[in-house]
């Protein structure tokens, strides 16, 4: 069982960010703790972590590592629960990846609620608008907005949101709303960076498909900047209804070309393509899927 010591040892040295966090969870000392990580590192003769004053880094191996202790540990403890007749699903740490936006507007409070009906778990909640590799950086569950998802990924669509045309009623005020789509290249169009259709967009209409030129000169990789810019007068923004709907049912935002809208924006939960997976990565996914389908701008499809 001194194998598994070490492994617990390492694992939660790394989810506490040091090891004497994880020294005193454990009940023991900050030098026996790293005597133990030290140990584990020559019988693998391999370094796992980069020790400063101030915090641990994982090395390349060590991020690789920790995904293989981290399942190992689950699963043995799920075993050990289930030979007890006990379970094991609510209870530990949770890793959570997700954009910006959808993190603040829709799942941070959803993880609030999760939290209070589930007393044992903590969730490590961490939003960046960077798809996250799910295995290197140890996450659990991750959630993605559109576009090409991971190879290395199970992926499950879980709700779709409409995406319209905004702009605030200054700048419509100060630029006459477009008739057409075509005259959107009339327009001040703020987009997200990096899109691979660039400045082209696709919208529908009653069965009908159009393929319009936008211009603008802003363009920006974060959606809270968009709908900041769209709010202050800055142009026209195609966006998703969940990010927008609360400034358009205020008459903030107005949406323009109304009978016209963009490709639906689907919402997927990812998780690791590997043979184990957690209980509590189980729970939390089918605690948040039908919550997420009821937020304002969703649907479940």
């Amino acid at each position: 069982m001194s194998d598994f010591r070490s492994l617990h040892v390492f694992v939660r040295a790394v989810e506490l960010g040091s090891l004497s966090a994880a020294a005193r969870e454990l009940h023991t000392t900050q030098s026996n703790a790293s005597k133990i990580v030290a140990a584990l590192e020559d019988g693998l003769r391999v370094r796992l972590l980069e020790r400063s004053t101030a915090s641990l880094a994982l090395t390349v191996p060590g991020r690789r590592f920790y995904a293989r202790a981290k399942g190992l540990l689950e699963e043995y403890a799920e075993a050990v629960a289930d030979a007890r007749g006990e379970t094991a699903a609510a209870a530990g740490l949770l890793r959570v990846n997700a954009p910006v936006a959808l993190g603040q507007f829709a799942l941070n409070g959803i993880v609030q609620d999760f939290l209070r009906a589930y007393p044992g778990m903590e969730v490590e909640l961490i939003l960046n608008d960077r798809m996250a590799d799910l295995v290197e950086d140890g996450v659990d569950v991750a959630l993605r907005l559109g576009g090409s998802l991971p190879p290395n990924a199970v992926a499950r669509k879980v709700a779709v949101s409409p995406r319209w045309l905004v702009a605030s009623p200054a700048y419509l005020k100060a630029n006459p709303a477009p008739a057409h789509p075509e005259e959107l290249s009339h327009h001040s169009y703020i987009r997200f960076a990096w899109l691979a259709s660039g400045d082209r967009i696709t919208l529908h209409a009653a069965g009908a498909s159009l393929t319009v030129q936008t211009h603008g000169r802003f363009r920006v990789n974060n959606a809270l900047a968009i709908r900041d810019s769209l709010l202050a007068g800055a142009g026209i923004g195609l966006c998703p209804a969940w990010l927008v709907q609360d400034l358009v049912a205020a008459r903030k935002l107005r949406r323009v070309l109304k009978e016209w809208h963009g490709d639906p924006q689907e919402i997927h939960l990812l998780y690791p393509t590997r043979r184990y997976q957690p209980a509590r990565a189980r729970l939390f996914m089918e605690f948040i899927q039908p919550r997420l389908a009821q937020l304002p701008g969703m649907s479940a499809e």
